[in-house]
């Protein structure tokens, strides 16, 4: 499964994990947010409702251009820096290509399709 995701005249793609809260998120599509700066190394959007918790798993590979909920808030996060996993972080996939979109500061508008 794959997402296109666009923002500020940026546009990204997402290749998602075979796993239920990825096959959640995709049922919540198309979605219309807000993607916003957060912590220095990360943007997020709050989704209209919570994904899943169903098979999630603690993981020890963080790395830059992963997609996570984290659970607690609802919201997706998008690192675009180094980060460190954090319980309740459940890793969704990861963007495809260059994560320079993910640097565009600022709130935007923020629109997810599925992708064919």
């Amino acid at each position: 499964m794959r997402l296109k995701c666009s923002f500020a005249d940026q546009e990204f793609i997402v290749s998602l994990l075979d796993a239920p809260a990825a096959r959640d998120l995709v049922s919540l599509l198309p979605l219309s947010l807000t993607i916003e700066d957060y912590a220095q190394n990360e943007k997020i959007a709050y989704l209209p409702r919570k994904l899943t918790e169903d098979g999630a798993e603690a993981y020890s590979d963080p790395a830059v251009g992963d997609v996570c909920t984290y659970a607690p808030w609802g919201n997706l996060v998008f690192f675009y820096a180094p980060y460190r996993y954090a319980r309740g972080l459940i890793r969704l996939g990861r963007v495809e290509g260059s994560i320079a979109p993910l640097r565009v500061r600022g709130t935007h508008p923020f629109r997810v399709t599925q992708l064919g």
